[in-house]
This record gives C-alpha cells, sequence and structure tokens, in this order.
C-alpha cells in the first residue's frame, strides 16, 4: 500500500458513504441512524408537511423524547407549557409520519444518546446523525457521529442524506497509565483545557493511545461527548473487542452469523499505519489529574489542586477578552483554590455522564457515608434501562441511605428546564458537559467535573480531591 492510499479511521468511513460529490462543492453523504427528539423536530417535521413528503426511510430513523421531560412524576402529565408542547408534538409527528418513537412511559425512553448504544442502534463504521451538538458521543463506537441544525434534519428525513464539506483531521494520543481518581472526564477536560474551546475548530478528532484502548464504553462515550466542546466536528475511536463486546446480544445489534460477519467488517475499522492527520497531539496520562472548571466555558479549566489562573496566564487572545467577565459571573478571583469552597448543589447525570457505569462508581464510593447537610444531591439516570439496572443492582437503595435522590431520565437537569433548575448565585458541580452562563437555570454557576468529584463535593460539602478519599 502507498503512502496515498493509506487512509485514516475517518476517511474510510467517509468515502464509503459519499453518494455524490459536488465539483467545488460538498459531498452528498449517505446517513446509516437519524436519530430524532422533541427539539429540533418540529419546524423540520412540518416542512415536510408543507412540500407534501413523508420521511424517506423511516426504518433508519429513532425518536425518543428527553430535553424536555421532567424527572420526577413523568406518570403525570407535564406541567411547563412549552415543554407539554414540544413532546406532544413529536409524539404526533411520528404518528403522522411513522416514525419509531420511544416516548414517556416506553421502557426504551431516555436521552437519545444513551439509548442509542445501549439498544445496539449504534453500530461501528456508520453515519449518524441528530438535531444535537452532542451526537459525537456515538463516535465512540468508530462511527462518524455529528450533530445537525433543523434545515438538516429535514434535509436528512426527506432524502437520508446530508450535503457536508468534509472535514480536517485530528488524532488526539493519550499514552500510559491513569492515575487512581482519574477517569474519561478528567481526560477529556484536561484536552479541552490545552487546546481550548476553540482549539479544534474545523476537524473531526480520533482519540488514540494506551490510555483511550483501555477505557471502558461508557468512558469511551463520556470523551467523544465532549469532542464539540472545544469546537471539533466530532470524534471517534477506533473499535476492538471491548466495541463488539459491549453490542453482543444488545436489542437491534445483529444476532448470530450477522454478528460475526459484521464483526470481520467491524475489525477493519482502524487507522492505517502511516496515514497522514492534518493535525496531531500527543499528552502523557500521567499528567492528568481530577479535573474541574472555573470559568463558563468548558475549555477554562484546571486540575483541582491547581489555581484560577491570572490573565496573565491566558494565552488564547479570544479567550482574554471574557476571563474577567467569566470569573464576575463565578464569583471567583485570580489566584483562588477551588478547593474547601462551599457547594450546595451536586448534578449527576446527562449525555456526558448518566450510565450505569457512572451510577455503580458513584455507588460504590458513597456505600456507608452520607452527604453532607448543605448538599443537594440529584442523580439523573440516562435512560429507563439504567434506572431499572439501577434497582435491580440495589444502587438506588445505596443512594437513599447516602441522601442522594434518585431521579427519572431525561436532559432537564442539565439545560436548567422544569423542575430541575439551580437557584441564583448557588453553585453546582456538574457531570455535564457545559457551563455556560445560565445553563443550569438563570445565575446558577456550574462547575464541571467528573462523577468521583461529584461524590467527593457532595459527601463533603466543599469541593474535594477524591485522591484524599480513596
Amino acid at each position: 500500500m502507498s503512502t496515498s492510499d493509506k487512509k485514516t479511521l475517518f476517511q474510510k468511513i467517509w468515502d464509503a458513504h459519499v453518494v455524490t460529490s459536488i465539483p467545488d462543492g460538498p459531498d452528498v453523504l449517505y446517513i446509516d441512524r437519524h436519530l430524532v427528539h422533541e427539539v429540533t423536530s418540529p419546524q423540520a417535521f412540518a416542512g415536510l408537511e408543507k412540500r407534501g413528503i413523508g420521511v424517506f426511510r423511516t426504518q433508519n430513523t429513532v425518536a425518543t423524547a428527553d430535553h424536555n421531560v421532567p424527572t420526577i412524576n413523568q406518570h403525570l402529565p407535564i406541567v411547563e407549557p412549552l415543554s407539554k408542547f414540544q413532546v406532544d408534538k413529536l409524539t404526533e409527528n411520528c404518528a403522522k409520519f411513522g416514525v419509531n418513537l420511544y416516548g414517556l412511559g416506553h421502557p426504551f425512553q431516555g436521552i437519545v444518546h444513551v439509548i442509542g448504544p445501549e439498544l445496539g442502534i449504534t453500530l461501528p463504521g456508520m453515519t449518524m446523525v441528530c438535531g444535537d451538538s452532542h451526537t459525537s458521543t456515538h463516535g465512540a463506537f468508530g462511527t462518524i457521529a455529528f450533530g445537525i441544525g433543523t434545515s438538516e434534519v429535514e434535509q436528512v428525513l426527506a432524502t437520508q442524506c446530508l450535503m457536508q464539506n468534509k472535514p480536517k483531521t485530528m488524532r488526539i494520543n493519550i499514552e500510559g497509565e491513569l492515575a487512581s481518581g482519574v477517569l474519561s472526564k478528567d481526560i477529556i477536560l484536561y484536552i479541552i483545557s490545552k487546546l481550548t474551546m476553540g482549539g479544534a475548530t474545523g476537524y473531526f478528532v480520533e482519540y488514540a493511545g494506551s490510555a483511550i484502548r483501555s477505557l471502558s464504553m461508557e468512558a469511551r462515550m463520556t470523551i467523544c461527548n465532549m469532542s464539540i466542546e472545544m469546537g471539533a466536528r466530532g470524534g471517534l475511536i477506533a473499535p476492538d473487542d471491548t466495541t463488539f463486546e459491549y453490542i453482543r446480544g444488545r436489542e437491534f445489534a445483529p444476532k448470530g452469523e450477522k454478528y460475526e460477519e459484521a464483526v470481520a467488517y467491524w475489525r477493519t475499522l482502524f487507522t492505517d499505519e502511516g496515514a497522514v492527520f492534518d493535525v496531531e497531539y500527543t499528552y502523557d496520562a500521567a499528567d492528568i489529574a481530577p479535573m474541574i472548571t472555573y470559568g463558563t466555558n468548558p475549555g477554562m479549566g484546571i486540575k483541582i489542586d491547581e489555581t484560577v489562573p491570572n490573565l496573565a496566564d491566558i494565552k488564547e487572545e479570544s479567550n482574554k477578552a471574557s476571563f474577567d467577565k467569566s470569573l464576575a459571573y463565578m464569583g471567583l478571583h485570580p489566584g483562588e483554590s477551588l478547593l474547601g469552597k462551599e457547594i450546595n448543589y451536586v448534578f449527576i447525570g446527562s449525555c456526558t455522564n448518566s450510565r450505569i457505569e457512572d451510577l455503580r462508581l458513584v455507588a460504590q464510593f458513597v456505600k456507608g457515608k452520607h452527604k453532607a447537610p448543605n448538599i443537594n444531591a440529584l442523580i439523573v439516570p440516562g435512560s429507563k434501562q439504567v434506572e431499572q439496572q439501577a434497582r435491580e443492582e440495589g444502587i438506588d437503595q445505596i443512594f437513599r441511605e447516602a441522601g442522594f435522590e434518585l431521579r427519572e431520565p431525561g436532559c432537564s437537569a442539565c439545560l436548567g428546564m422544569n423542575e430541575d433548575k439551580v437557584p441564583k448565585g448557588e453553585y453546582c458541580i456538574s457531570t455535564s458537559n457545559r457551563n455556560f452562563e445560565g445553563r443550569q437555570g438563570p445565575g446558577a454557576r456550574t462547575l464541571l467535573a467528573s462523577p468521583l468529584t461529584a461524590a467527593a463535593t457532595a459527601i463533603a460539602g466543599k469541593i474535594t480531591d477524591v485522591r484524599e478519599l480513596i
């Protein structure tokens, strides 16, 4: 194989899905799976209706209600009018257009980026889209998965294709062993702190290296989920035996001979030795510590035992302009240590960290302990299946005894929707993916961290280095 024939994983999948290329323009890309939820789909369905056409391939389209659903009393009507309207509209549209819907009350309902993998809908080598930026999550399986806008949702519903310019490629290698107490969430927050929130703009990122290969599928999903937070179009990880075993036996995954045939193909999905990336970075896993954000974007992160930087430490000019404003919003000062800072809210959930592995980690840590009196500790599973599994394993009882509240699945605690809002001026240690102003409620102050750091903070009642407690 000549150098020119060697391809990255991204190039292999992309090239296999190009229907046609427009001269001096974008490629027409075939889309294997289209995930739909209630926020970005109403206008798209309305567009189809106006044009008098249907969904081109309903069998490739899966819908769920997640963003606007409350995380308590899901058997009751939704109280918030806009949330109720959007969820009801999704139900109506899916019935009208013949799209498979996992709505409230369905045993497969949940956050769209949690149910896709757990049901075996997400498979290696696919192209996947959804009207949601964190569609990059599915890249953990070796897929090209990315978020799209409302007009593009309509385009895929109508044609099962999408016009896209081919992104540049980046590889980020994490080599070595992670220290105790360091999770995949710390890896991605570390990377974003190095590259900043715009450092991967225009690129599709492949994560590689010994530390990445050692991760579980849940941990890989966490990393790919937050690729978008450094501006990347998406992120992916080459599938391997860990991937194949995760998929085996899942509801909609291939079975029997078809599974074996699929695995034989999936084993070809890797970056060829000598393939060239536009940009490449390598980091030492030993340098990664438990991370926490201090500002109002995910790139404003530090190791938990470091101090808030000074303006002179900020290298990107675009970040300097917002630095003072961010600290003012967060009520923090340059040179300040976050360790020991009292916190009143802890949120463990979102499409980043709401899978059964996350809940098991937290349950193992808090078992036999009790949250501090000042802490409101909220745990939101990513799906009805995760919720059910937590109850079957007795995790719900561990949380109850520790003073944590286990809710029902949904996105609203990440978005500050329905009843799931953090009060103005209060701090929340969150396992979510975004810490923008008002993200978890008007005036709420969000600090991103791993599930273990969040759990340690809940027990101590203040920001804590989990390495001191394990």
